[in-house]
């Protein structure tokens, strides 16, 4: 079967299994801002996320967006105080950027970084008054300008590091130290322990979420330096 045959039959499960009201209710999101409440726009996208993945499988964390239920998950998990911004990694179609805003962040406190070029104009489409930058997550410290380094309350990164060897998973984690230092990094991953040998890193790790009902089932891991 094709990938253009498979595009419209992901996009319309994963639509599926995110309407409103399956699941407990501890698993529910705040809202339903993520756009699942709305066919047309989650089949839509669904189809460009897997487009993307089918062209470079290896920078996608999935085949489809986050769930509703991860997403707001992760906003709840998001720290932000005065005078901070949030910086999301790899944030796909916008569906944790959305449960963000939903939950009452300024889209000019969010800083969005996608290194896929289609998934950026998107964004921009999708996220009025948000900064979205096209470019690498290794590159952080220059995507960023100086004067916010320091200034980040929450990373959150949806990018698939447990692919990465070693060297490369050291320095994301010095990229993000340089820019929030102390603070680390939220990860949410579809393994069941560690993604990321923390130890090795100079990390410590805390799964601090758990969600079944994403397509696949997602962990929540808040690593910082030890």
């Amino acid at each position: 079967m094709s990938v253009s045959t498979l595009l419209p039959r992901i996009a319309r499960l994963a639509t599926v299994m995110r309407k409103p009201g399956s699941g407990d209710a501890s698993d529910r999101p705040l809202t339903q801002a993520s756009g699942a409440s709305e066919p047309g726009r989650g089949i839509a996208n669904a189809s460009l996320f897997l487009k993307q993945w089918a062209s470079n499988p290896l920078r996608m964390g999935s085949v489809v967006p986050s769930s509703p239920a991860l997403c707001g998950r992760i906003a709840r998990l998001t720290r932000v105080d005065e005078g901070e911004i949030v910086v999301e990694l790899g944030a796909g179609t916008g569906v944790v950027s959305r449960a963000l805003l939903a939950q009452g962040l300024a889209p000019e406190r969010l800083t969005v970084v996608e290194i896929e070029s289609e998934m950026a104009q998107h964004l921009r489409r999708k996220l009025p008054g948000a900064c979205v930058v096209t470019g690498d997550a290794f590159d952080l410290p220059r995507l960023i300008s100086e004067n916010l380094h320091g200034r980040v309350g929450t990373v959150i990164c949806g990018i698939p590091l447990v692919l990465l060897p070693l060297e490369r998973q050291r320095r994301f984690v010095q990229a993000v130290e340089a820019v929030a230092p102390g603070r680390g990094f939220l990860l949410y991953t579809y393994c069941i322990t560690s993604p990321l040998p923390y130890r090795q890193l100079g990390l410590s790790a805390k799964r601090e979420a758990w969600t079944p009902l994403n397509l696949p089932p997602a962990s929540v891991w808040h690593y910082r330096p030890a």
